[in-house]
């Protein structure tokens, strides 16, 4: 084996130790978190991996030209998915949260069986958002880019040194719906989130009104079950946020005219958004 592939490969499994070790040493907090009921279940953790690592990955993120722009009424951002293009430490972070050990204490946490992990990274990978950068109410995709398992979990890692709450790039759960105010994650360096994905599972990314990068590292994990009782399908779908009427009834129209593409084309009329190795 190459020198340089058994570096990654150290580096990886040196990731992906700490992050099970300090899944599982807060794992019951995580579970309590994670149960509460009557919102989007969803629980985080500060502090996962050795500071001076965090700000190697931060430095090694690509710049926001070497990425795919997302721009439209329903995102403002930067993606990274053909992750080979980039420097090997994105690799080897991406793929240390799909380590059978991490996979296993994040199971534990959110009683989700038999989970697989997404080694195309269908809409995972990295993402980069800067000033004016925001991502609208949306569900997740439903499925895999098989259609083949359920989407269910999403992991959120944030790598942004100093990142203050003020700046904006926050995750946001409408745990309620759109009629209510919604519960906001702060982007914190260094803090993953692990929240559910399903038909309920309504999220969004605040607007940066800062002149810096938020980064994140992105990783969904998939099961042959959903977790609701019941099967359906649905594509990414965006709502307007409560002070946008006209652009919820556009974005809702869009979703329902993808949803009628799908059901015809099951892989839809556009390349699908995965790392192609």
């Amino acid at each position: 084996m190459e020198t340089s592939n058994l570096h990654s490969l150290v580096t990886r499994e040196k990731y992906a130790a700490i992050i099970a070790s300090r899944l599982e040493s807060a794992k019951d907090t995580l579970c309590q978190e994670f149960s509460i009921k009557n919102r989007i279940n969803s629980c985080y953790i500060d502090n996962l991996l050795d500071e001076s690592d965090v700000k190697h990955i931060y430095e090694a993120f690509p710049q926001k030209q070497e990425m795919l722009l997302l721009k439209d009424l329903r995102e403002y951002k930067y993606v990274g998915i053909q992750i080979d293009n980039f420097n090997p430490i994105i690799s080897e972070i991406i793929y240390a949260f799909q380590h059978p050990r991490v996979v296993k204490i994040i199971s534990e946490i959110t009683k989700i069986e038999q989970l697989f992990p997404d080694e195309y990274l269908y809409a995972g990978g990295i993402s980069l958002m800067d000033n004016g950068c925001f991502l609208n109410p949306h569900l997740d995709n439903s499925h895999d880019k098989d259609r083949d398992k359920y989407r269910v979990l999403n992991l959120l890692y944030y790598v942004s040194p100093d990142w203050q709450e003020e700046y904006g790039g926050n995750l946001e759960l409408w745990d309620n719906g759109l009629k209510n105010k919604c519960r906001t994650i702060h982007s914190k360096f260094n803090r993953l989130v692990i929240m559910v994905t399903n038909k309920k599972s309504l999220h969004s990314v605040s607007k940066i009104n800062h002149q810096g990068q938020r980064c994140c590292v992105s990783n969904y994990y998939f099961s042959n079950q959903p977790v609701e009782n019941h099967d359906y399908f649905h594509v990414t779908s965006f709502r307007g946020r409560p002070d946008e009427k006209l652009r919820d009834l556009i974005l809702q129209g869009d979703a329902m005219l993808r949803n009628s593409i799908r059901k015809v084309f099951k892989h839809g009329i556009k390349k699908p958004h995965y790392f192609r190795k």
